[in-house]
């Protein structure tokens, strides 16, 4: 029998976009066990419902994290509006879907060019972040902002979209959609992507089901769960199916990502074509009195976001569970068995969000 260690991977680590912190227990070269630690970069926003009003959460929401930003701060007006009977107007909605297609996008492209990276393909690297760069214009051209928008709001939203700006979107979209197609077939034609990533780091349905995987990673093993399924915002009213498939690796992973990206293009097209006319909000009034919990499909899976307020404008209680939280029991259960070298790629796989889960 080799001699076992445990060897600290991260929080700082050159494969690592987040700082992650594992301890491996690891025999030879073999991990026999991942133990994970959180808490190193814990920011207290929660805890800010104490100091800042349910209206300006919005934006200390958003700042959870700068990749997932739109999705927090939809997620929390969701629920602030069940608490206090806010029906948004259809326009709103229908620009909330929009821009949150273009982060999924964004958020999506951001990853695969880490995963090129943590396999040593630069180039690849560079391209994925290329185009991710015209989404990011796209959202800058809409919204005002490149990753974090400000444009949610308790009733709705604060901006709009022309029909320049809706031509604009319309326009970049089949240029990324090209693009995106000759990326598409490096990932899935090259010879090294495939031996870095088939049948590395494999998930079964059952265990993903058992460990409450979430997002991306969970429908790479089988799993048809998507949250936009239950219709929020103006998801029920778009025609898509949960793209997933059966092989659990690595490999199927960046399958299923790759093509959420074109999925969320026509998304946005579909949304933009059917896009109301309409108010982008409505006044509320009143204070938030009671407690709502919503689920939202974030770029990395679901997110589940708690509020709980008694009849004043400071909330008592806001909490969120986030994708990568979920993901962490199925990330350690994967690792068992790995190859060391295969590690930094494993972890990359689940597309981690530590701002996120830390808070």
């Amino acid at each position: 029998m080799g001699k076992k260690s445990v060897i600290p991977f991260g929080p700082q680590h050159p494969v690592l976009p987040e700082p992650i912190h594992l301890d491996l227990v690891v025999e030879d070269e073999v991990v026999e066990e991942a133990i994970p630690n959180i808490g190193f970069i814990h920011r207290g926003l929660e805890g800010l419902v104490e100091k800042r009003d349910f209206n300006e959460m919005v934006y200390v929401a958003e700042r959870t994290c700068g990749i997932c930003s739109f999705g927090h701060g939809m997620g929390y007006c969701e629920a602030v509006e069940q608490i206090m009977n806010v029906e948004v107007p259809e326009r709103a909605r229908f620009l909330r879907t929009i821009w949150m297609e273009l982060a999924r996008m964004h958020s999506h492209l951001l990853w695969m060019g880490l995963t090129a990276d943590a396999f040593g393909f630069e180039s690849l690297f560079y391209e994925c972040w290329r185009i991710r760069e015209h989404v990011l214009d796209m959202l800058e051209h809409t919204t005002g902002g490149r990753l974090i928008f400000s444009v949610n709001q308790v009733g709705g939203v604060h901006r709009d979209l022309n029909e320049d700006q809706i031509r604009y979107i319309k326009d970049n979209l089949d240029k990324i959609e090209e693009d995106m197609k000759n990326v598409e077939k490096t990932f899935f034609g090259d010879a090294s992507v495939q031996k870095r990533t088939r049948g590395i780091g494999v998930l079964t349905k059952q265990e993903a089901h058992d460990l409450g995987a979430a997002g991306p990673f969970a429908r790479a093993s089988g799993l048809k769960y998507d949250m936009r399924l239950t219709g929020y915002e103006a998801y029920g009213k778009l025609d898509f199916e949960p793209i997933i498939s059966t092989e659990g690796d690595c490999y199927a992973r960046i399958l299923v990502r790759t093509k959420e990206i074109f999925q969320s293009i026509q998304l946005v097209r579909q949304a933009l074509d059917m896009l109301p006319a309409g108010d982008l909000n409505v006044p509320v009034k009143g204070m938030p009195n009671g407690e709502a919990m919503v689920r939202i499909e974030q770029p990395r899976g679901e997110a589940i976001y708690y509020v709980h307020g008694e009849n004043t404008r400071f909330l008592n209680r806001f909490r969120i569970r986030t994708p990568t939280f979920a993901n962490l029991p199925a990330l350690c259960k994967m690792l068992q068995g790995a190859n060391y070298a295969d590690v930094g790629i494993l972890v990359v796989s689940i597309d981690p969000c530590i701002s996120c889960t830390e808070r």
